[in-house]
């Protein structure tokens, strides 16, 4: 199954951040797993740069394009029908960001690679980084 990355796990992956465990580097390298990146990621990483943030190497765009193509990663756009899809998700998350990436995954039967134990609340399939790799 195809895997949408939350917005930090792309930024660590990106950045060789030590915050992902061997295991879920084993997940990223693997070539039969088909990887996303969300256009709402793409925002999201802009305006943390933006207000001072989040410190990137490069301008978001040369940063995120720069990764994408190095990486295998491909693009996935929000639609009508992903931002339709909020409406209909519980408030258990108050960020509008997440809350696209949770609709986008359900809405493109994606699995969600994500950090954050609260989007396991959804009703979506979630690669729980929390779990990972106890030391």
């Amino acid at each position: 199954m195809s895997i949408l990355l939350d917005t930090h796990v792309f930024i660590w992956a990106a950045g060789e951040s030590q915050r992902l465990a061997p295991s879920v580097r084993g997940i990223l390298e693997d070539p039969d797993e088909k990887f996303f990146l969300s256009s709402i990621s793409a925002a999201e990483i802009a305006i943390k740069w933006s207000k001072g943030r989040l410190a990137l190497p490069k301008e978001p765009f040369d940063f995120i394009n720069g990764f994408l193509i190095e990486s295998g990663i491909s693009q996935l756009a929000v639609t009508i029908r992903d931002a339709c899809a909020v409406g209909y998700l519980p408030y258990h998350h108050k960020d509008p960001f997440d809350r696209i990436l949770v609709a986008q995954a359900r809405s493109n039967g994606l699995r969600l690679m994500t950090a954050d134990p609260i989007l396991e609340k959804y009703d979506v399939d979630v690669i729980a980084l929390w779990l990972d790799d106890d030391e």
